[in-house]
Order: structure tokens, then sequence, then C-alpha cells
């Protein structure tokens, strides 16, 4: 008899991000705060709670009275007119916000991505064109990073800058650029160099792109639902000032790589479906239904809720600490998009209501609604082919 071939062992996996023993007594209270607002706002009837609220629900009057608060640009300095505030401050407010499934579609990509991006690399002539106003919820954005026929492999965008006197003269096109048609300006990861096969990071760069400049077209792309919320944006000989680069030029790898951390770890990538979750307990609690085998299926989703959350929160305290947990934020991402899908399943076999997308409200409308937004939770912010390899790699698998 011969042995059994043992096979390498795995390598020690690495620590990633610890979430905060607890959150301390002002952030609670803050919390508290949000949440009573968000009480008024629903008794008023001043919108309906809907998944994916995050990427479609788009209402400039909420964003502004949220801005009225000062519950946006909570890490913007107060020199910009910020709150100056903590990441974990911030986290609570939009972790009710989410739950809530409030209406923050318009600012959401400004106060999440583009003011740390600012603060980080930009210029004092770009943070104070544009932080005061984000701040304000006067100032929207949208990033312009995948390209067509590219998909989530940014180190193929084609988009061209041409140094011409004064600036850069920009050509080529970006895809899936949510709220580009309301927004006022973008951020674009464009080649300024020739690219180099054997550094395929390298001659890439940034640009803050004001989307009302001569030679910007955006192009709707529908959603399955008819909503307008995705578009093409276009450059035709645009010309971009070199007071609107943002960080170094042909550092713009190192400031995407960086900013996708933001965009991939916060509670959205989990707490998308979360209305139609509360929904559904209510429905099973309502008609009686919660037999042992939907009581299992509720516990194992809120289960996985809560491990999510740690994870996340671990992220936002590394990001607080200067760090750029990029392994940590690929796992919130993918595993968010899978958990957010699970809770869709779980409606549909749970609840005998078919979903609705006519229906007013209720819970028909809010499966209706996930139903019909799911196809995009594997794509944003990098599909799950791309955020597998990234967290094999990170893990060293591969």
């Amino acid at each position: 008899m011969h042995d059994e071939p043992v096979s390498d062992p795995l390598p020690p996996l690495p620590d990633l991000v610890s979430p905060p023993a607890q959150l301390p007594a002002a952030v609670a209270e803050l919390r508290a705060r949000v949440r009573a607002f968000l009480a008024e706002e629903l008794a008023a009837g001043a919108w309906q709670p809907r998944p994916d609220a995050w990427l479609s629900a788009w209402d400039e009057r909420f964003t502004k009275e949220l801005a009225r608060r000062g519950l946006i640009g909570i890490t913007i300095p107060t020199e910009y007119g910020g709150r100056g505030g903590t990441q974990l401050e911030r986290y609570v407010v939009i972790e009710e916000l989410l739950a809530a499934g409030a209406p923050v579609a318009a600012h959401w990509i400004a106060d999440r991505q583009v003011a740390p991006a600012l603060l980080r690399f930009g210029s004092p002539k770009l943070r104070e064109k544009y932080l005061p106003r984000i701040a304000a919820g006067e100032c929207y954005f949208g990033i312009g990073m995948s390209e067509p026929d590219t998909g989530s492999d940014l180190a193929s965008v084609r988009s061209q800058a041409t140094r011409v006197e004064g600036g850069w003269r920009l050509n080529g096109a970006k895809i899936w650029t949510s709220g580009a048609h309301r927004a006022h300006a973008f951020i674009a990861l464009v080649r300024t160099s020739p690219r180099d096969e054997h550094n395929r990071h390298a001659g890439l760069s940034q640009f803050v792109v004001d989307l009302d400049w001569p030679g910007v077209q955006i192009r709707p792309i529908p959603l399955l639902t008819g909503e307008h919320h995705f578009n093409e944006v276009v450059f035709d000989d645009v010309f971009v000032p070199d007071d609107q680069v943002l960080g170094e030029v042909g550092a713009g790898w190192h400031q995407v790589t960086s900013e996708l951390a933001y965009e991939r770890s916060g509670p959205e990538r989990f707490l998308s479906t979360f209305p139609l979750l509360a929904a559904l307990v209510g429905e099973l609690a309502a008609a009686g239904e919660a037999d042992a085998g939907a009581r299992r299926q509720l516990g194992f989703l809120v289960a996985r809720l809560w491990t999510l959350r740690q994870l996340s929160l671990g992220v936002a305290a590394e990001l607080a600490a200067g760090k750029t947990p990029d392994l940590a934020a690929a796992l919130v991402k993918e595993l968010g998009t899978r958990f957010e899908s699970e809770i869709i399943d779980a409606a549909r076999l749970l609840v005998r209501v078919p979903p609705d997308p006519q229906a007013e409200g209720g819970f028909a409308r809010l499966l209706a609604d996930a139903v019909l937004h799911a196809p995009g939770f594997t794509l944003r912010g990098g599909t799950t082919e791309v955020l597998r390899g990234i967290i094999a790699r990170g893990l060293g698998l591969r």
C-alpha cells in the first residue's frame, strides 16, 4: 500500500482588519439623531424605502437637507465646509441611511470617494473648487474608470490625454458612469503616455472633468426597469486645463487603487437589499409563517450580515488610520455581493407574494426593484471574477 501524496499546505492567512471594540458614545448619539430624522421623513411621506437606493434613488432635496444637518462631508475638514469628523462617524450615518432605503444617490459618489481623493491627492485649488460644494450637497460627481470592451481591467484603459499648451486634449469614452447625466463632474482615469507591455499600470493619470465642458457627450444606458441611471461618457477633443489634473501625472494607477478601498468596503456593499430583508421579516411575522426552516434561513442571513458589518467596520478603521486595506475591501465587496442576492432568493422562497414593479410600495415593489437591480451587483466596483483574483493573490493562493 502506497502513501497518498500530500499536497502543499496553504500559506498562513494574513491578518486582515479588526473592527473597533466599541463605538464611542458620541457616535451612538449621532446614530440616534439620524434615526430620528429618518423617522420624521418617513412619517411625512417624503420618500419610500427602496433597495439599491444609494445608486438609483436621486433626490436633491433630501441631499441638501442632509447637508444642512451636517450629515454630508463628515470627514471633510471644517476649512472646506465639512464636519471635520471621523470615518466611524460617517460610517454610522451611511449605515442608517442605507438601512432605511433613503434616496442618497445624488451625493453618494462625491461624499464616499471623490472627497477623500481630493483631500489626499488634490491641489489646494481643486479642494477649494469642489469640497465646499460637496459638503453643502450642491456638487454631484461620477467616476470614470471602466471603458467599452475593457470591463474591470483598468490597466486596459484606452482613453488618451495628449499634452497641449496649458493643459491636455482628452479623447475616448467611459461606460457605466452612474448619474453622469445629472452630475456636475467626474474623475477620469486616462492614458497620458503610451502603454508599456512590461508595466501595464504605468502611464495612467487622473483628471477632474466638468461634465458641461465642450466636447463631453453623455449617452444613456437604460436599466431593465427602464430607468436612466447608467451612462456612456464620450470625450471628443475635450480640453482639460493643467489645474484639473488630480495628483501627479503618471501616478493614476496608484491613486485609483487607493480610492477603490473606499468604493468597495462600505456598508452599501451588503445593505443594498436590507430594506427587503426587513420587509421579509415583517411579512413572515404578519402571516405567522416563520416556521423552523424560515427562522433558520433568517438567522443565517443575519449572521452573515453581522460578519460583513464587522469586516467593513474594520476597513473603515484602517482607512481612518491612513492605511489602504485593498484585500479586506475586495472581500467585503465580493462577499457582500453574494449576500445581497441571497436576500432576494430568500424573499422569493419564503413569501408567496410575487414581485410587482407597478405596486405603489410594500413587499411586492421592494422585491421587484431588488430583482431588477440584482444583475448590476456583480459588476459595479469590480466584477466578481476580478475581485476573486485580487483576493487569491492577496492570500498567496496564486
